[in-house]
Order: C-alpha cells, then structure tokens, then sequence
C-alpha cells in the first residue's frame, strides 16, 4: 500500500477537488461501519451529485483502511453485494475520496458526523453491570476538529448515537466557540440530528438508503436543511421523512428504539430458562405465537447481546436523564435489562456445563465470531465473554467464520475453511453465531461427517430436522430447548 504522509494530505485533498469541482462536498467523520458505507451512499446519492470525502483518525487501522479506499479495494466484508458496487461505480466517478487529514472540513458544505461514543461498563463475577459511565470527551474533541476548520454555512448532521440533550448542549455551543475563535460569523452554520439505523448484513446499503428515517434540527432553518439533504440520498418517495421537533426528540428516539429491543430480549431469556426446566422449545413457541401480528417482534433466545447498540444504548438515555435533565433516578427496567443481556454468555456456558459436563482439556470450535449473522462485526461480541469462559475452564478453541479473517479483540486469526477447524476431530462444536450459511445443509452434512462429539446450538439456528440428522450420531443441545438428547 501506498505510504500516507503523518503531517498533512492537503495536495491529496485538493487533487480529488480539482477533479470533482462544483460538485458540492460532503465530508463523513468517521470511516467505520456506519460512515464507511455511508460515504459510499452519499457518493452515489440519487438527488445530487456530492464529492465525497471520508475523514478517519491518523492511526494504523485507519491508514489501512484509507489507503484500501482509495487504492480500489474495499476494505468492508458484507453479504450485501450492493456495498461493492457501490464502491466500484464511485471509483468509476472518482467522487469518493478518504483521508486522515482535517483540512478536508475547510471545504465541506456539509458534514456528517458518524464517530463511536462509547459507555465505560463496570461489571460483576457473571457480567452483571454494576456501574456505567458515559464519556463524551472523544466525540466532544470530534466535534472540536470540525469547529476548528468549517466553514460558517456548514451544515452538521450528527448521526452517532448520543445521549439525549448532546446536540443542544455540546455539539452547538463547541461549533459556535470554534467559528467565535476563528472570528467568524456564528449564526450561519447548520445543526441537524439524523440518527442511522444501519444493519450490517445482506441488507446493508437498504438499511440507509431505502430505509424510513427520523430527523430534526436545532432550529427550524437547520431542520430544513438537514431534510433537504436527506431527500437526496434517501427514496424519500417509498420511505417518508419524520421530522421531530427538535434535537433532544431525534436522539431520544433512537436510544427508545435500542432500549425497547434490548429489554425484549432480556425479557426471552428469562423465559428461554423456564422453557428448558419445562423441556418444551421456546423457538417452537416463539413462532406459534408471532402469528399474532401484535407479536410478530417477540424476540428468540440467543447466546447474547453483542455489536455497538443495544449493550449501551440504553444506558445512553439513563445517564442523560441524571446528568443533563437533573433526574435522580435511572432508567430502571432500561438499565436492568443491559445488566440481564451482559449476563447471556455466563447462562450459556452453564448450560453448556449442564449438558456436556466439563470441557477441561477438550478441543472445541466455535462457529461464528461477530455479534449477529451474516456480518462481519466482532464489536462487544457475546461469543468473546463464551470464548474467555470456555478458554479459562482448559479448553483449546479453534474459530471459524466466513466474514472475519481476524478477531482484532482478541488478536488471533479466524478460520474461513470449516474443513481446517474439523481437523482434527474437535470434541465440542458451538454454533456461536447465526450465520446463514451454518443452516446450508451442505455445512450439517459436514458437521455430521465428524466423528462422535458434541454439538451446542447457542442460537437456535438449528431446524428439527437438521437437529434428527445430527443426534443420529452426535449429542445435541440448543439453548432455549428442553432435553434432546
């Protein structure tokens, strides 16, 4: 790859907009799995013509990651083929560009904010959370960066998920004291909250671009502008617009969503416990009862929670209550049921026990290493928190997974061929992750090719059937399911 110089990219910059001028610029902040395919949706927008600049920190994983962009290969692994052709058609245009150098804000007319904000968890002997707190002083020095370089018109549309209360009471007051200090003029720059809702997976450039979204501003000119823009990369004909009334609405939104969908899921594992002390299958349940179209969202059991939503989000809206409304009380049930998800991988291994007894000195394969299938993300994955367990009890582990080729939390390489994991014979398979490809009844038909061992569906992907095939020669458990052996 080509070397990026560590002082500046400006001549780099600059060439990408002599070649795109009068082509309005769009800068995204952040290269990672929101803003990466993000860039790449605005440079293929459908109701203007943008240049794109994506903007990412001066650090290894982020040079590599700029380089692949602009060198022509993508460096995001994704079942949705639509996010490698949307690559290639904006290297066919030439309108996408990504760089570590800030400059690029001087030129953008508008600037889409798609950086981590993270929430520090202290947690119990089982994964109980016992303490959170929020630390805004990254994304705060994000926003700095583009106060410290754009332009007085600049129109900002945060899409991070943030606490309720951050657009008004730390994204403007930073932009208004960067352009005070630069003596520009402070009334001129727009401030927008659009919160994405991408699903990484075979559906990813969809979940952005056909795709329902919410949005408001901090005024009514920012709530004009920021609609204006979305109408052109969004099919806002199939899928309206909601404008809110106001900032503090947008992100309160986004984290009712993730605390709604967090707290269903704390509430099945309760019940993913009963329906094994039962011996009944709580998929089968699940299914009778999503036949009801009021309970179509009732959510299965799983190995846990994982990726960079729902283990925080929740949390997000309870810290905000207390420190940016003045409330003395947390989000109670909000709270609890993070605490209740975090605790998923402990019930899984013990269950795992329960079964199969030990695992001292056996060799297991894990199949499946990001958080959800059929996505290449190992973000606060459930299957690490199992893998510590298994690893801790003197297992030997062995990952395979067709989207990851390096765990980067746990520094080791992953597996894309299943025949090297099953050499030789592991003891113990664990399907950690729903990847669809797992279901194929080529991969059973594998799996039952090994001698004797023992198979553990954490994630219920499993049908009766594949589960029949497999007990003709293996021992068989499924979290959420009684005795099937």
């Amino acid at each position: 790859m080509s070397k990026i110089s560590l002082l500046s990219d400006k001549e780099g910059v600059d060439g990408f907009l002599a070649r795109n001028s009068c082509k309005p610029v769009v800068v995204v902040q952040g290269l990672g799995f929101v803003g990466g395919v993000m860039s790449l949706v605005c440079a293929n927008a459908i109701g203007a013509e943008y240049a794109v600049i994506g903007v990412d920190l001066p650090t290894p994983a982020s040079y590599r990651r700029i380089c692949s962009f602009n060198e022509g290969v993508l460096p995001l692994k994704s079942s949705d083929p639509k996010v490698a052709e949307y690559f290639n058609r904006a290297r066919k245009k030439g309108n996408h560009y990504a760089t570590f150098d800030p400059y690029a804000y001087t030129h953008a007319d508008v600037v889409i904010v798609d950086v981590n904000l993270d929430v520090l968890k202290e947690s119990g002997a089982k994964g109980e959370l016992t303490d959170f707190e929020v630390n805004l002083d990254p994304f705060s020095k994000a926003i700095e960066t583009v106060a410290c370089y754009c332009k007085p018109e600049v129109l900002v549309i945060v899409e991070t998920t943030v606490p309720p209360g951050t657009c008004k009471q730390v994204v403007e007051p930073i932009l208004h004291q960067g352009l005070l200090d630069r003596g520009l003029p402070t009334d001129r720059f727009r401030l927008g909250h659009s919160y994405e809702r991408v699903m990484p997976g075979p559906n990813y450039i969809d979940s952005i671009q056909n795709y329902f979204r919410v949005y408001s501003g901090i005024d009514e000119i920012s709530a004009e502008a920021t609609e204006s823009f979305l109408k052109t990369i969004i099919r806002t004909d199939e899928y309206p617009l909601t404008r809110l009334q106001g900032t503090n609405a947008t992100e309160m939104a986004k984290v009712l969503e993730n605390a709604y969908r967090a707290t269903n899921i704390a509430f099945a594992v309760e019940w993913s416990r009963f329906a094994e002390e039962a011996g009944v299958d709580l998929y089968e349940i699940i299914n009778a009862i999503r036949m009801r179209k009021t309970h179509t969202n009732l959510m299965f059991p799983n190995i846990g929670v994982g990726g960079y939503c729902l283990t925080k989000d929740p949390l997000l809206a309870s810290w905000a209550r207390k420190k940016f409304f003045g409330a003395d009380s947390d989000l109670e049930m909000s709270v609890n049921s993070v605490s209740i998800n975090d605790q998923m991988p402990v019930y899984a291994y013990e269950r795992l026990k329960e079964f199969f007894g030990s695992v001292d000195g056996t060799d297991v394969v894990f199949l499946g290493v990001s958080y959800r299938g059929d996505v290449g993300d190992t973000r606060f994955t459930p299957v690490e928190s199992l893998v510590n367990l298994v690893k801790s009890d003197g297992a030997q582990v062995k990952f395979h997974d067709p989207y990851v080729s390096y765990w980067q939390e746990l520094s080791c390489e992953v597996e894309s061929d299943i025949n090297k994991v099953l050499v030789p014979e592991p003891d113990l398979v664990i399907i950690s992750t729903a990847h669809s490809v797992y279901k194929k009844e080529a991969f059973i038909d594998k799996i039952s090719s090994v001698p004797a061992s023992k198979v553990y569906d954490a994630v219920g992907l499993l049908s009766n059937e594949q589960i029949q095939k497999l007990k003709s020669k293996h021992r068989v458990s499924v979290l959420g399911r009684g005795d099937i052996s």
